[in-house]
């Protein structure tokens, strides 16, 4: 089954070369809605990009916590301490606009937001700005499949033949 989406006017969709470039020039990543609750898909990419493997320098954004995961939590983009390459966007589809006017503000050069989530007028504003854009793709799985992580089941299991790994 084919999802479409809403075409958005003076975007287009980043090949997987060019989602690839992008990651491969990130070197941090602010996650807006990053949740504490371990059963959350963000509080997984989370785990994931912080992880020594993913090499990214990783911010929390969530006025709701002040720590998430061992890492501090900012309220806002503004109150990072750095200005991140790259904004992933974990909030419903309908606070994109917001998210984009936010990372345009902060300066950040992409903005990315996760699996299920896209919004014409936020990826309109943020590539009218001249940010990299990329709407319903999952930033963990999409650098897992670049960087040799990705397995059936999304992880990678480190087996490397047919026959079940016996600790």
């Amino acid at each position: 089954m084919t999802i479409t989406h809403d075409p958005v006017p003076g975007w287009t969709e980043p090949s997987a070369a060019a989602r690839l470039q992008l990651l491969d020039r990130t070197t941090s990543v602010a996650m807006v809605g990053v949740s504490a609750n371990p059963a959350r898909p963000s509080n997984f990419v989370a785990t994931y990009l912080l992880s020594s493997s993913a090499g990214f320098d990783v911010y929390f954004v969530n006025p709701m916590a002040d720590e998430i995961l061992g890492e501090p939590c900012y309220p806002t983009l503004a109150d990072l301490p750095v200005v991140p390459d790259l904004v992933d966007v974990f909030r419903r589809s309908d606070d994109l606009p917001e998210v984009a006017e936010e990372t345009i503000a902060v300066g950040a050069a992409a903005f990315w937001a996760q699996l299920g989530l896209w919004n014409v007028e936020a990826a309109q504003m943020a590539s009218e700005a001249g940010l990299d854009v990329v709407m319903d793709r999952c930033l963990k799985i999409e650098h897992a499949r670049f960087h040799g992580g990705l397995h059936r089941a999304g992880f990678d299991t480190g087996v490397i033949d047919s026959r079940r790994w016996r600790p």
